[in-house]
């Protein structure tokens, strides 16, 4: 019995470091693809990063969201698009800046963010009444459409309506791109899922509660291809395409994910969420926004101080409520 246990034991390693390759190259693939996408086509690298990049990574946290909604476990629903948030914006985009400023060269980051802020702002207000119904839900995607309008908007400001200059870039010239792009976003969200099926297995045996894996373990997990994106574009020198992927997996974790979500299922609001975790995700958005708009870059410091809430946060999460 103990030798079947053992076996269980080293599968569930090796799924985790095969995981754990599968993400590194994967991310390291559409990073490539994205740039290369970027430059081909005149898009800057943050409309592609809020756009693209972000819908790729934030695919694992959609796939279990929802799964967990059609299956009932509404607090995983919930606990991971929420989690998701705080655990992209202070543990991921605190410690990247920490490593290296982040300078902001964007002029349309105040709209973004602003987006961004207006969907955890709706949740709040829309959850008072201790749930997230369908209509609620609408309310939310509203946020995700006028987001990706935004972007699309950016888009078409750039190349202008000039069809000529549309023409010039063909679709042979990306199609490798392409190719790797959608080969390194299937290795990210397979590796992903992989990871979390072993890490809430682990989780499940020593007795952790499961909006606590949810916002933890499931959220860590499902921001593996956002960190994995930060790290690559980090050694890349690309970093506005961090914080462009950051701020569009925030927006659609909030807006997409539970608005689509709620449309499967009511989703109910404990007080734990609404009282620790909503507020936290709330403050930690607001506090990002503010660094961003009142200088020219992300500095150190500043990231340190968002990396610090984020463990100050996870610590008040198992005293309190573990």
């Amino acid at each position: 019995m103990s030798t079947l246990k053992d076996d269980m034991d080293l599968l569930l390693v090796f799924l985790f470091l095969l995981s754990l390759a599968m993400i590194s190259k994967g991310s390291d693939w559409f990073i490539e693809a994205a740039v290369a996408i970027s430059n081909k086509s005149g898009i800057p690298k943050m409309i592609i990063g809020a756009t693209i990049v972000s819908f790729a990574t934030t695919a694992p946290e959609f796939a279990v969201s929802a799964t967990a909604a059609y299956l009932g476990h509404t607090d995983v629903t919930i606990g991971n698009a929420v989690g998701s948030v705080i655990c992209n914006t202070g543990l991921i985009l605190g410690s990247i800046i920490v490593i290296k400023a982040i300078p902001m060269r964007d002029d349309t980051f105040h709209i973004k963010s602003g987006l961004m802020l207006l969907a955890g702002i709706i949740l709040i207000i829309v959850s008072q009444d201790g749930s997230v119904n369908r209509l609620d839900g609408v309310l939310l995607l509203l946020v995700f459409f006028a987001f990706m309008f935004h972007a699309s908007k950016t888009q078409r400001v750039i190349f202008g309506d000039d069809e000529a200059e549309k023409q010039k870039l063909k679709f042979k010239d990306v199609q490798k791109d392409i190719a790797f792009f959608i080969l390194g976003s299937l290795s990210v969200v397979i590796g992903s899922r992989i990871l979390v099926d072993s890490g809430i297995e682990i989780a499940e045996l020593i007795g952790v509660p499961e909006v606590i894996i949810a916002l933890t373990a499931v959220a860590i997990g499902t921001s593996l291809p956002e960190l994995a994106t930060a790290i690559t574009s980090l050694k890349k020198g690309h970093q506005e395409l961090s914080i462009g992927n950051i701020l569009g997996a925030n927006t659609m974790d909030i807006a997409m994910i539970l608005g689509a979500s709620s449309q499967i299922r009511v989703l109910p609001v404990s007080e734990q969420l609404a009282g620790y975790d909503f507020p936290f995700m709330f403050l930690i958005s607001l506090a990002l926004i503010i660094f961003g708009i009142t200088g020219k870059k992300l500095e150190r410091w500043e990231g340190a101080i968002i990396l610090g809430a984020y463990l100050a946060y996870v610590a008040g999460l198992f005293k309190f409520y573990g």
